[in-house]
């Protein structure tokens, strides 16, 4: 099973980080990538690259056929599937070995025991694995799910057979918002895996997500490296993991250890995996087994001193696993925190746009695929990278990772930088008070979320805003080197505009004086700073901040919005579902447009109650933010 050029079939920081490996144990590597990513960082990275389609995952990560043809004609001999996309699509994987090609992973036998929640769920409590109350049988009508919800109790949680990720999956509270939640859950689970069918677990509120990375040779020894807790999340999806897991003394590592390691043996596991469990009063239940490399696998290798792709590709060669269980040892504390791009004001809504400034923080390991100028659309998942420090203790790890999220830049499009850091120096997280509910009691308004720009922020994107990019704006020649000059300034922040002039002394701003009275002397203070057309980023240490230049009137005035009756898109993405016609009723908060974008889907309420006077998309179109979507008639 030896192979010489490997071919990656993914994009971005992942496909980036298996090259990396790769290439240290003498590999050749492939790329793939579709029309979007022509230019992307990946691309460049390996050694070649094959086109495989359109910028829809459809047409390009996800055409099996596509993939292998790659690989043939590439020669590729083995193909790596980093996460998402193929990673855990049984079918793929059987193609890659009927062409004869070694695929870096489990059997498809094994991705597809596992790859079905229902199924899985039902051979681990056969197994004498802890599963929680549910519902896993064939019967998909709503009938029996909404009996089977009744009969396990409320609040239910809502799974995708077929899928994880945090996609299809809905909380349910009450039996009146069953239904709805199933339809939602339905139609995300078809999209996103193509499969519609769903499994019920009793809800846990307030738990703790965590995980065991196992390892398996091909003869069946099997080693479990840790556990890592990814209890903060979002939308069902992971921002910070860690490992150690907080509190988990030795015992219990090694309990929660054994019953993953049994997991994987039950299905004649091989390569790397992770068996997730829900963590609750000391006792733990299995959630599913996730069968690729997981996003988080870097504070295991820190931890472990193991690079888990290279033992990913000896496996796939065939080499034996050298150690026994007393042979893998954890050494000090490694986190991690997920950057991505979404704004957390907006309810993480996902974001797209130009990076305009990148630079990673020294001493952190960062996986991504970021460069300035890359464009980010919304095809593909929100994730831009990791930043992953080791210490000695979770303190400093945690301290580490703190100043690493300060020294982050990233300009040009919304992300979660700034939240990541309140995350990881919030009290709680520093008393290792982490669980699933930890973003819902912290930080579950607004205003927790985002700090808004101070006197010295307002002050730079005044500045900016007077100075174009390249050289002096044509009123300042004949006075750049004596006058004093006053320049309007009106600038915009989300809901909030202001007006002022700056006041400059020989071209040197010295002064802001803002209409509501406040007088500011503008300072570099840390900030850094970008304009792009009439959009001016500024960054510090709290947050990063996005105006509008609207001092020659070149940007439209705020328009009319969730009040008259008009429904916008928020962000790119494509329209699965529109629920209401025109002439129709609706009731304010009613469903009305269901958009997806970066693999989730964002429904659009009705913001008033009314009647449907206008519709002006259609289900498969794609739209852009600010695009009039539905238009309703006040009542």
């Amino acid at each position: 099973m030896s192979f010489r050029r490997l071919l990656i079939a993914n994009r971005g920081e992942i496909a980036v980080r298996v090259a990396r490996t790769a290439r240290r144990m003498g590999l050749s590597t492939v790329a793939v990538y579709s029309d979007a990513d022509a230019s992307a960082p990946h691309v460049a990275t390996c050694d070649h690259a094959v086109h495989l389609g359109g910028s829809a995952p459809a047409e390009s990560y996800l055409a099996i056929d596509r993939v292998i043809d790659a690989a043939r004609r590439s020669g590729a001999e083995a193909v790596h599937p980093g996460y998402g996309f193929l990673s855990e699509n049984a079918r793929f994987a059987q193609a890659v070995v009927d062409a004869g090609l070694v695929f870096v992973g489990p059997d498809p036998a094994a991705i597809a025991a596992m790859g079905d929640k229902a199924l899985a769920r039902r051979r681990m409590a056969a197994a004498g694995i802890p599963v929680l109350p549910g519902y896993d049988d064939e019967d998909q009508s709503d009938a029996a799910l909404v009996e089977a919800a009744g009969r396990i109790g409320y609040p239910v949680m809502i799974k995708a057979a077929a899928g994880g990720g945090g996609r299809g999956m809905r909380l349910v509270h009450t039996p009146e918002a069953l239904p709805a939640a199933l339809m939602s859950a339905r139609s995300e689970a078809a999209g996103a895996f193509g499969d519609a069918r769903l499994i019920l677990e009793r809800a846990l509120l307030a738990p703790r997500h965590v995980e065991v990375q196992v390892l398996a040779d091909a003869r069946g020894h099997t080693l479990h490296l840790g556990e890592r807790d990814c209890s903060i999340q979002r939308r069902h999806q992971k921002i910070v993991e860690e490992s150690p897991a907080p509190g988990f003394d030795a015992p219990l590592r090694e309990r929660i250890g054994a019953t993953a390691v049994a997991v994987a043996q039950a299905v004649g596991y091989r390569g790397a995996g992770t068996v997730e469990f829900l963590f609750e009063d000391g006792g733990f239940h299995f959630m599913e087994m996730n069968t690729r490399l997981q996003v988080e696998h870097p504070v295991t290798e820190a931890v472990t001193g193991l690079d888990l792709v290279e033992w990913q590709l000896r496996i796939a060669r065939g080499e034996p696993l050298p150690w026994s269980q007393d042979g893998i040892t954890l050494s000090g504390h490694a986190i991690e925190v997920r950057l991505c791009a979404e704004d957390p004001a907006l309810d993480f809504l996902p974001q797209t746009g130009r990076v305009e400034l990148w630079r990673p923080p020294a001493g952190a390991r960062v996986d991504h695929a970021l460069a300035d100028g890359l464009e980010l659309t919304p095809h593909y998942d929100s994730m831009l990278g990791k930043i992953i420090v080791h210490a000695a203790s979770r303190e400093q790890a945690r301290s580490a990772l703190s100043c690493a999220l300060d020294e982050t830049v990233l300009l040009g499009v919304a992300s979660n930088r700034g939240f990541l850091g309140q995350v990881v120096d919030h009290p709680a997280f520093v008393a290792g008070e982490v669980s699933t509910a930890f973003l819902g009691r912290h930080f579950a308004v607004t205003e927790q979320r985002e700090a808004p720009p101070d006197e010295s922020t307002w002050a730079t994107a005044a500045v900016l805003s007077v100075q174009p990019p390249a050289g002096l704006p044509p009123e300042w020649r004949g006075f750049a080197t004596s006058a004093v000059v006053r320049l309007p300034v009106r600038l915009a922040w989300r809901d909030r505009t202001r007006e002022g002039v700056v006041l400059l002394e020989a071209g040197v701003p010295v002064m802001v004086f803002w209409s509501d009275g406040v007088q500011h002397v503008p300072t570099d203070g840390g900030l850094v700073s970008r304009r792009r057309g009439d959009d001016i980023f500024v960054q510090d240490r709290a947050g990063t901040w996005a105006f509008s230049d609207l001092r020659l009137g070149s940007r439209a005035e705020e328009e009319g919005g969730a009040a008259d009756g008009r429904v916008s898109a928020p962000l790119n993405g494509r329209v699965v579902q529109v629920a209401a016609g025109v002439g129709e009723a609706v009731r304010r908060g009613v469903p009305l447009v269901t958009l997806e974008a970066m693999k989730m889907e964002h429904v659009l309420a009705a913001p008033v109650d009314g009647t449907v006077s206008a519709v002006h998309v259609a289900t498969g179109d794609q739209v852009g933010p600010g695009r009039l979507l539905v238009e309703i008639t006040p009542a």
